[in-house]
């Protein structure tokens, strides 16, 4: 594989007027109109390969503009194909990402381009918006030249669609090809790839080069070109500058505190980035859920603005979620990993990450929502003190981390979470469910010899979350985790504590009164059986009297003599037996 690599100084001096082969008029009209003049490194490292007609693996850093990279090559190779114009259900290029937020991002960024090709009809395909069924209605109405969207639905519609042409499919897009070739996706991309002809043009794009990039690099490219970009990062012990895998205008710190502390420590960093836009990553959705509730029962941070996104929302919910996080100018977002990889969301000030991601590649990821295309960024980690060979970890991997102290101006928000959760059983059950989420997301930890999943002190853990008390957990009982740190609230029924939600509290009542009925129920039929088996037993009892009673003393004395002339003759025959050496002692049954 051939290689070229670049420094990433945000932009270069290379107009993309000037890159060879020349880009169509109609294209440097619609980047003109959009502010665009000059190529970031990795737009002038792969656009004149793609158009060249090249397979490329880049790896880049995130922020540096590879949508673009890989969109304007996508669409000139399109317009100077011999089945140009095609037919509506001829497809001519394939785009795929993991995330259904990432495609739609896509999708909306390549309508001005594409539309520069008035016979090519471009089509999103992501779940979670309807029923593939309108999928393939638009299709074979309008047509279907150019697939943009997430592997399931995309294999759905290839699996149901045979009206559907790949024969004379031009070029294949991978974007964020790491986790598109990892475990989650593998069989469905491989599915994909299977129904494509092998001769057309393959980009694959990530932040993160894994195994399974580099295989199908190997396999399912012809003579690649592998674009690496770099940024530049100067460390501040050395100040000297050195390559990084994040983007060079992006800060990046790790605060390390006990567990107890870390959501002081958190509410504290909120207030003092009230005025600007943050990124919150949580490793579960039930977290995300939590904190949002509980953090906005805190009054310093009622000002702000608390969005949160996750897997498990209706596909609506997060449309609405990232629009409204997009277009307000300060606020929080709350998010799991769905939010890591690809979007573009303007003004992001800092990220922080109140818990490491399970898999350290989604690191450089999360942070690159951040500093992007040049900009100035921040991004902080909460580690534990027993977690900090992370920060060597991850330094050997080419995005070096700098300590920030904790603040010792933070307020305990501890008997203030504690508090929503005697208030409101909301808040208490999904502290409880969070904090069970959390605990079995760390044992699935990929640096399983940092994050000691056995070594967690779970007392401190629950305290941080604001537990009333620690749930009962087979990771608790059986390996002993340590309680120590955790104070119990005492005095306090928990079985009392109500929804604030009428409605809610009302379907509760209902079913602990169903519960106690079903339970006075079944204690009254046990109640019911035993005594009717104490009966049984009576009879029993008494029958065996009266039979007893029947017998004359004579009468019992001869069924005595005669069962124990039976045991005499018994013994009479074994003994017998061991003289003749016929049994042994061992083989003489239990008496």
């Amino acid at each position: 594989m051939d290689s070229s690599s670049n420094i990433n100084k945000a932009l270069t001096e290379t107009r993309f007027s000037d890159l060879e082969p020349p880009l169509s008029d109609d294209i440097i009209e619609v980047l003109e109109r959009s502010g665009f003049e000059f190529c970031t490194p990795v737009q002038a490292a792969t656009i004149p390969k793609l158009c060249s007609r090249k397979d490329v693996a880049v790896d880049a850093a995130t922020g540096s503009g590879k949508t673009l990279a890989f969109l304007l090559p996508l669409v000139e190779i399109l317009r100077i194909s011999t089945s140009y114009p095609p037919k509506s259900h001829q497809v001519m290029g394939v785009i795929i990402s993991p995330t259904r937020e990432l495609s739609t991002q896509i999708y909306n960024v390549a309508q001005p381009f594409v539309s520069t090709l008035p016979n090519v009809n471009s089509v999103l395909l992501v779940g979670g918006r309807g029923k593939v069924e309108a999928d393939m209605e638009t299709i074979e109405k309008k047509g279907g030249n150019l697939l943009i969207g997430t592997p399931g639905r995309l294999l759905d519609i290839m699996e149901r669609m045979e009206i559907l042409n790949f024969r004379d499919l031009e070029i294949l897009m991978l974007d964020e090809a790491d986790r598109l070739l990892g475990t989650e996706f593998q069989k469905q991309v491989n599915d994909i790839l299977s129904r494509l002809p092998k001769q057309r043009r393959t980009g694959l794009f990530s932040a993160t080069q894994t195994e399974g990039v580099e295989e199908l690099a190997k396999a399912g490219l012809r003579n690649p070109v592998r674009v690496v970009v770099r940024a530049e990062s100067k460390s501040e012990s050395s100040q000297q500058l050195t390559n990084s895998k994040t983007p060079s205008g992006l800060h990046l710190e790790y605060l390390e505190c006990e567990a107890d502390k870390k959501s002081s420590q958190l509410v504290d960093l909120l207030i003092e980035n009230k005025n600007k836009k943050l990124m919150v990553f949580f490793m579960t959705r039930a977290s995300v859920d939590y904190w949002k509730l509980v953090l906005s029962q805190i009054p310093t941070l009622k000002s702000m603005s608390l969005i949160r996104i996750h897997g498990k929302m209706k596909q609506n919910a997060r449309d609405r979620a990232l629009s409204s996080f997009s277009e307000a100018s300060s606020g929080v977002l709350l998010c799991t990993d769905i939010a890591a990889r690809g979007l573009d969301i303007p003004g992001i000030d800092c990220i922080v990450q109140y818990d490491p991601p399970k898999d350290p590649d989604d690191f450089i990821h999360r942070v690159g929502r951040t500093a992007r295309l040049g900009r100035q960024g921040r991004a902080i980690v909460f580690l534990l003190p027993k977690e900090e060979d992370y920060v060597e970890f991850m330094d050997q991997r080419e995005v070096p981390l700098q300590e920030r102290k904790c603040s010792e101006n933070a307020s305990d928000v501890i008997p203030i979470m504690r508090s929503a959760a005697m208030k409101d059983r909301a808040v208490l059950e999904k502290g409880l469910k969070a904090f069970v989420s959390f605990v079995r997301a760390y044992k699935e930890h990929k640096c399983f010899d940092i994050f000691r999943w056995r070594e967690l002190e779970i007392g401190k853990l629950g305290m941080g979350y604001g537990l009333l008390y620690l749930p009962s957990m087979s990771e608790v009982r059986q390996h002993r985790l340590s309680t120590e740190g955790f104070t119990p609230v005492e005095g306090v029924n928990f079985e009392d504590i109500k929804f604030k939600d009428k409605s809610r509290e009302k379907q509760r009542q209902q079913k602990l009164e169903k519960a106690r009925k079903e339970k006075q129920q079944k204690e009254k039929s046990e109640k019911g059986k035993k005594s009717s088996e104490m009966v049984v037993d009576a009879c029993a009892t008494t029958e065996s009297y009266k039979v007893n009673r029947k017998l004359t003393g004579k009468q019992r004395q001869s069924i005595q003599k005669a069962e124990d002339e039976e045991e005499m003759a018994r013994e009479y025959r074994l003994e017998r037996k061991r003289r003749k050496g016929l049994i042994k002692e061992e083989d003489e049954p239990d008496a």
